[in-house]
């Protein structure tokens, strides 16, 4: 499809009348309950219907559709499966906050770590915190700049950054708040545009040749579905754009919402791995951005619409993050050295803002693959599982938590590295070692977790350290 100059500016002016709407949708605020909590003006949470369409459309990220539809391309409805069963940790997220809120008093992750773990495992897992929230930058960036142009030209980098731009420019706004407004907003357009798509390619299809592209093997995408279903129990807990929201609201309004967005996150990520499905079908073929590689065979109006879809997915998720990063930034790392600082931790969380938004677009100028910035991190997080999911039932100890945190860290690093032996690769499909990583990683963390805390119960109480 021939890109006239005529359209070149819509598109161009799309995004900056996107920028714009969602700036004056942003209110301004300067109290610390709206820029850290989401509070409205008059100090109220944030509504049950708010937060359930902030966690939906937070968690639906630019990248996650894409890679929905690229695993549809690829392993058919198996791939797309193996990719929405990540939404189904949200509800268990939900379930394992409540616990902490109820029996334990956590106020925030960073928190419960240091009250419970001490300062070091809470800058360990901050640090994890930050590498994910700098990944959520390019990836997210990226996507939308594959709709301007080709990776690495200069429309692809031009609409990332000015996409940044605008983002940035209403998060600063208001923070927190502002993030949980647009959200609705945001969440809106993507279902209407995501329900317009489907219905322009769907029809073109029987459910049966909807189903011959999917194979029940190891090596047609169940090998994912697996790593999918084992980092479902500690994906979630290392970002904050989800966990943030656990901590907003009354206890069983925030399970009801988690519950929620999580299942109608599974139905919207499988059924957009059927615009991969269909590309396939009609031999558009797989690539790193097949849902872009097909809008541009179904014309202006599908392109326009399919973009529309990306930017608001990851609209959602970039404000979320730098509301997060001000957050870590501006709050728990001083609160973690007994510092409170007011007022000022809004300037400082700006601040932040604005250095993640100029620094976290690296990756994305350097082309790297979108889908590592799932895998990769979600390998390198198993060693939180265990902690968050088992304690209280298993002594806790500092130990423990660092014989699990770093177990894990350590054999993320090793699987990008190419260490991890080939011996370990369950079945031999392309996720066999990711898989392999994944099984007997969080078993050595969990044996490490539960150990530990096993040999302090062990140990007379006087001798303990």
């Amino acid at each position: 499809m021939q890109v006239t100059s005529w359209m070149g500016a819509f598109f161009w002016g799309f995004l900056v009348l996107y920028g714009l709407m969602m700036y004056c949708l942003s209110p301004r605020t300067v109290t610390l309950g709206s820029f850290f909590q989401g509070e409205d003006s008059r100090g109220r949470k944030a509504s049950p219907f708010l937060l359930t369409t902030s966690i939906f459309i937070s968690w639906i990220f630019a990248k996650s559709v894409t890679n929905a539809a690229n695993l549809g391309a690829e392993y058919g409805l198996v791939g797309g499966l193996a990719y929405a069963t990540y939404w189904l940790s949200i509800p268990l997220c939900g379930l394992v906050i409540y616990r902490l809120r109820r029996r334990f008093g956590a106020t925030g992750l960073v928190s419960f770590l240091t009250s419970h773990y001490g300062r070091a495992a809470a800058l360990a897992f901050s640090a994890a915190i930050l590498i994910r929230l700098f990944n959520e930058v390019w990836s997210n960036t990226a996507v939308v700049g594959g709709y301007y142009g080709d990776t690495g030209t200069p429309a692809f980098i031009g609409s990332a950054l000015l996409f940044t731009a605008v983002t940035l420019a209403y998060s600063l706004r208001g923070g927190l708040r502002s993030s949980i407004l647009t959200d609705a907003a945001q969440a809106a357009i993507f279902v209407i545009a995501l329900v317009w798509v489907l219905g322009l390619v769907l029809p073109q299809h029987s459910p049966a040749e909807l189903m011959s592209t999917s194979h029940w093997a190891m090596d047609a995408g169940v090998d994912l579905l697996l790593v999918a279903a084992l980092q479902m129990v500690s994906y979630p807990f290392h970002d904050p754009v989800l966990t943030d929201r656990g901590f907003i609201t009354e206890e069983r309004s925030m399970v009801k919402a988690f519950t929620l967005a999580g299942l109608l996150g599974f139905v919207a990520i499988l059924a957009f791995s059927l615009i991969g499905v269909h590309a396939d079908l009609v031999g558009v073929g797989v690539s790193g951005n097949v849902p872009a590689a097909l809008a541009k065979t179904l014309g202006i109006g599908a392109l326009l619409v399919m973009t529309i879809v990306m930017i608001s997915a990851a609209g959602s998720t970039l404000d979320s993050t730098f509301s997060s990063l001000a957050k870590l930034v501006g709050r728990e790392l001083p609160a973690m050295a007994g510092k409170d600082l007011g007022k000022k931790a809004i300037g400082i969380g700006m601040a932040t803002m604005v250095i993640f938004a100029l620094f976290g677009n690296l990756p994305m100028l350097a082309g790297t693959d979108i889908l590592k910035a799932t895998t990769i991190s979600g390998t390198m997080v198993i060693g939180i599982a265990p902690v968050f999911l088992l304690h209280g039932l298993v002594t806790p100890t500092r130990l423990g938590f660092h014989l699990s945190f770093w177990t894990g860290l350590a054999l993320g690093i090793a699987l990008t590295l190419g260490w991890i032996p080939a011996s370990w690769a369950i079945g031999d499909g392309k996720y066999a070692l990711l898989l392999g990583t994944n099984l007997y990683g969080l078993m050595l963390c969990t044996a490490g977790y539960v150990g530990a805390g096993r040999l302090n119960r062990s140990v007379p109480h006087a001798s303990r350290t």
